[in-house]
């Protein structure tokens, strides 16, 4: 080292570090140097001591770093609804115990206290940015901002009233004014969050394609999630939910398609065709009984394919390293193919993908000179993961969400030694028993 090597904020050197891109790139005893919340260096460990003065240097001797998890679809605030109405299927889950529990209790106390919540789980589980669709996004926003995580959040759109609002032009209008007055907060975004085909009219849907395509936001919508879904739009509207939204100007480059269970190989070439994206959710859509989609055959397509959690109400987990196994397992097993969705593309299915999708590529996903620096530390060295001789495959495979040992958001400390440094858990604690007893009575 010499008198003149920059002083920088923070270096950690792993014995692994896998930046997703180039892809399948996994690189030994390296380091990441961060400055100013952006990633300055990624080197060999030897090169980066010797090159920068770091003010904290961080050892990771048994650890895997990668980029910051991206959760392409989730409900935060129905962290609070854990377990609620389990074992019914999606029509019975919705109509008998998730939406008459929400007309008596959403308010912007609950969306605030469930999104903190959620906020927690995700963290702690390596996951630094996810894409919300819910009720009062100003609570969910205060919530994210106070624990420092990343979130685009939804501008909600539905038909019918609610606590939140009274028809679907509300909805809009007040998802717009959450939108311009938060607008310049450096870890949050937006999409128009059309809830889904069976829950949004014609003229709502045209609205909402004139407001994104104004003001660039990509559109999340739950889509061809269940066969009866697909029944009720061919019996009220002639078509299949998907040909609907093409005639209505919705497909693009910024549709985010939740689920696409149910899709016909003409609907996988439209959905390429545009370039639309999927937020697959493997548990959920297990749990729910809705299906197994096609995701080999999406990717063939080249259809860009991120994953989600959905809400913990429907899966009963925020954990996307689950989420990462559960897909390349059930790609294998549907496409009777062991190569269909090997470790690194799942990986990038929970993380390079999902930041494409939200138009945030360009700065998390990858850990990449000039990006921020979103990352997160997988220990890999406990009893029940040794012994390892693949990282990338180790991770997918094997690790869970319980390895996750460190995590930062611009290259502030979110998570140390598996410990929350911004959130307090006793207060959290306090306050799900506290929804628990009120839903609950």
């Amino acid at each position: 080292m010499t008198l003149d090597t920059p002083t920088v904020d923070l270096r950690i050197d792993a014995r692994w570090i896998i930046p997703v891109e180039p892809a399948n790139t996994v690189l030994e005893n390296h380091s990441l140097v961060v400055h100013e919340g952006r990633i300055a260096a990624l080197l060999p460990t030897a090169v980066a001591a010797e090159r920068y003065t770091a003010r904290a240097t961080r050892t990771l001797e048994e650890h895997v770093l990668i980029p910051g998890l991206v959760n392409l679809h989730t409900h935060a605030a129905m962290a609070l609804m854990r377990g609620l109405g389990d074992d019914a299927n999606l029509t019975e889950w919705l109509e008998r115990h998730i939406w008459p529990t929400e007309m008596r209790f959403v308010s912007p106390e609950m969306v605030r206290d469930g999104t903190l919540l959620a906020c927690a789980e995700m963290l702690r589980g390596g996951i630094t940015c996810f894409n919300d669709m819910y009720f009062f996004p100003e609570a969910a926003a205060e919530a994210v901002m106070h624990a420092g995580m990343r979130a685009a959040l939804g501008i909600i759109v539905v038909d019918f009233p609610s606590p939140y609002a009274s028809d679907s032009e509300d909805y809009i209008a007040k998802g717009l004014a959450t939108r311009d007055a938060l607008r310049d907060e450096p870890l949050l975004s937006f999409c128009v969050a059309p809830h889904a085909p069976y829950s949004v009219s014609d003229g709502a849907f045209e609205r909402v394609a004139t407001y994104a395509a104004e003001l660039d936001l990509p559109i999340h919508i739950h889509l061809h999630e269940t066969a009866d879904e697909i029944r009720e739009s061919l019996k009220r509207h002639g078509v299949r939910p998907l040909e609907r939204l093409q005639r209505l100007g919705l497909l693009g480059p910024n549709l985010v398609g939740v689920h696409a269970v149910h899709l016909e190989p003409h609907e996988i070439a439209t959905l390429a065709a545009d370039g639309c994206h999927v937020a697959h959710c493997p548990a959920s859509n297990l749990k729910l009984g809705s299906g197994i989609p096609p995701i080999t055959a999406l990717r063939r397509a080249g259809v860009n394919v991120g994953l989600g959690t959905d809400g913990a109400a429907s899966n009963n987990r925020l954990d996307l390293l689950g989420e990462m196994r559960l897909a390349a397992l059930l790609a294998r097993g549907s496409a009777h193919d062991a190569t269909a969705l090997p470790a690194a593309a799942a990986l990038e299915m929970a993380t390079i993908n999902p930041a494409r999708a939200l138009g945030l590529d360009h700065e998390i996903g990858s850990l990449i000179l000039g990006k921020a620096a979103d990352i997160v530390a997988i220990d890999l060295g406990s009893l029940e993961l040794a012994p390892c001789y693949d990282p990338l495959s180790h991770l997918v495979y094997v690790a869970g969400r319980e390895a996750v040992s460190h995590v930062w958001i611009r290259g502030e400390l979110k998570v140390d030694n598996g410990e929350l440094t911004s959130l307090e858990t006793e207060p959290l604690k306090a306050k799900a028993v506290h929804w628990r007893d009120r839903i609950r009575g």
